[in-house]
């Protein structure tokens, strides 16, 4: 079904060049699409208590459980999203599946929205 004239928005155009830089400088759709996702994972409050748990040393799914209070299913999950993002790496010691925080980069996001907060 083609769209009629009457089905379009009228809006106007005040600054072009501005609209063209705009479209010069804005992100590709994956890279939009991966940011909205980060964004998305660390807005949940039980995936910043366990980075933040992290922060200093790194600690296994039971433990992880333990802390937030809920099961390690739960736990398993939140930290598969996170690990996804590559905000936190895990290594096997034996039977005992370890979390550590990837520091370069999820220190650098809660600092910043720490920050924010502050200000």
């Amino acid at each position: 079904m083609a769209k009629s004239q009457d089905d379009l928005c009228d809006f106007r155009i005040i600054h072009q060049s501005r609209i063209e830089e705009a479209k010069k400088k804005v992100l590709a759709a994956d890279k939009v699409d991966q940011l909205a996702q980060l964004f998305k994972v660390i807005a949940d409050p039980g995936r910043i208590k366990i980075l933040k748990a992290l922060e200093h040393e790194e600690m296994c799914v039971c433990d992880l459980a333990a802390f937030l209070e809920v099961s390690e299913s739960a736990v398993s999950h939140q930290l598969r999203m996170l690990r996804q993002l590559q905000l936190v790496a895990n290594r096997r010691e034996g039977p005992v599946l370890y979390y550590s925080l990837n520091k370069k980069i999820a220190n650098q996001l809660l600092d910043v929205g720490l920050k924010l907060l502050e200000e």
